[in-house]
């Protein structure tokens, strides 16, 4: 298996101590399906153009510039050199200005991951004392790396031999919990119910594998595809969920007897509704 290439080559830097370092992308859509847009009269691919909004004439690459709508149908025209002198971040260092307990990074904000390497022998050393001592201190650190041409906010953490590198979303991105959160109801239940489910829960408990997981949509898309390949119909759909639980204790029941779970136990009451 070919080894990707790396997309960033520069340094890490804590305080004095710096050492050579490689940024290799962690995630591949090779195995995604990919679709091309066809002309459903000849069946051939089509591509895309841009055109002109008034004239509707095709505008090439050469004559094409990134504009601001400042005010409706005003454009403040943005050459490519200038985005380029405003990058404040080093395109060539990792800078680490601070380090967080992994205990508290907030999950919500992880986007995108990259594997982080030494860039050469020479500084292996000096990675592997930093990678071993945040290791040792359980922390992650901050920084910020221009990425295709962007600068992104990323934070580092030990990961095996090598360090995981996470891009970063900023708050300003985030929507807050509370204006999605603040219509959501406490409704009171009985506590058996919560013991119930526990038992379910505990039935159930894993580890964290991610070769288990699946992607359904796309297990559909190709069982489709190949249907379609061979003349044949294609798969059922997957059934429509149920309504809303009217006797969760009930259903709960249900769910515990079809895993097996011995129920002598709590017997909850759970309130009905309409």
């Amino acid at each position: 298996m070919v080894a990707p290439r790396a997309v960033w080559k520069g340094f890490l830097r804590v305080g004095s101590v710096a050492c050579g370092v490689k940024i290799v992308g962690a995630t591949s859509e090779a195995s995604k399906i990919h679709f091309k847009i066809l002309n459903r009269k000849d069946g051939l691919p089509v591509k895309s153009a841009y055109v002109d909004e008034e004239t509707g004439d095709i505008v090439e690459a050469a004559d094409q510039i990134k504009g601001y709508e400042a005010d409706k149908g005003d454009f403040i025209q943005v050459e490519p050199d200038e985005i380029k002198k405003l990058k404040l971040t080093s395109q060539h260092t990792l800078d680490v200005d601070s380090f967080v307990p992994v205990t508290e990074i907030d999950t919500r904000y992880l986007e995108k991951p990259y594997y982080l390497i030494p860039a050469d022998g020479a500084s292996l050393e000096a990675f592997a004392v930093l990678r071993d001592a945040m290791a040792k201190k359980r922390v992650a650190a901050r920084s910020c790396v221009v990425l295709y041409q962007r600068g992104r906010e990323v934070l580092i953490q030990p990961l095996g031999k090598g360090m995981l590198l996470t891009e970063l979303r900023t708050q300003n991105e985030m929507t807050s919990q509370d204006t999605v959160f603040d219509d959501v109801k406490s409704p009171k239940y009985d506590a058996d119910l919560l013991e119930i489910a526990g038992l379910l829960i505990d039935k159930k408990a894993t580890k964290f594998d991610p070769s288990k997981f699946e992607d359904t949509y796309e297990d559909a898309l190709i069982a489709m595809i190949d249907a379609k390949r061979k003349g044949k119909k294609p798969p059922k759909p997957v059934p429509q969920p149920k309504e809303n639980v009217v006797d969760l204790a009930s259903v709960l029941r249900k769910s515990l007897a079809k895993e097996g779970v011995n129920q002598d136990r709590p017997k909850a009451k759970s309130r009905k509704s309409a």
